[in-house]
């Protein structure tokens, strides 16, 4: 897939977010993961199997885009093929754990509402 990242060159002002080009995202479609130094391709490379809602497509063109501009920051980035950063979000934690939380969670909602009603 053909990489569509770009530099961005013009400083200043542009510090917000929607002021940047659809050009300076990994996805640039969805606007997620923008690349505008190299602190940002390492959190793109991080977070890369974090992204949700995007299509194995998108990923692709992510991959490519966060590689062209790993080498214009010149951050190392040894992977070579998106599956080597992950393809799927991944939490780390398990279906226990997530149960826990919400059997928590509802405790403590249910706890607020008495309280409020009191």
């Amino acid at each position: 897939m053909r990489a569509t990242w770009k530099p961005h060159t013009k400083h200043g002002d542009l510090t917000e977010r929607a002021d940047l080009p659809d050009s300076v995202f990994a996805y640039p479609k969805k606007r997620k993961e923008p690349m505008t130094d190299a602190s940002h391709v390492r959190n793109a490379i991080a977070r890369f199997d974090q992204v949700i809602g995007v299509t194995a497509a998108e990923r692709e063109l992510a991959f490519a885009n966060i590689k062209k501009a790993a080498k214009h920051y010149k951050v190392d980035m040894t992977e070579s093929k998106p599956e080597e950063l992950g393809t799927r979000p991944s939490t780390g934690r398990t279906a226990a754990d997530r149960k826990k939380s919400a059997r928590k969670a509802a405790a403590t909602r249910k706890k607020a509402t008495r309280k409020r009603s009191a």
